[in-house]
């Protein structure tokens, strides 16, 4: 995913997606440590997206709440 189109996301779609990465992110967690993940790189993905996902929620916060 990308930061311009998290950003055009509702807060709602943004706390949807959120739950399903953690879920994916759990999934692959569980299939590395059985030896059954085919691409460790798809974990490095999933943990970044989680990160933009978080980074945009929180500028919003920042955003409405003021400096």
């Amino acid at each position: 995913m990308k930061i311009e189109e998290l950003r055009n996301l509702s807060g709602e779609e943004l706390n949807q997606a959120l739950g399903k990465l953690v879920d994916e992110g759990f999934r692959f967690r569980i299939q590395h440590t059985s030896n059954q993940l085919e691409s460790t790189a798809s974990l490095t993905r999933v943990r970044r997206d989680i990160a933009r996902v978080k980074t945009v929620l929180r500028e919003r916060e920042i955003g409405q709440h003021g400096k």
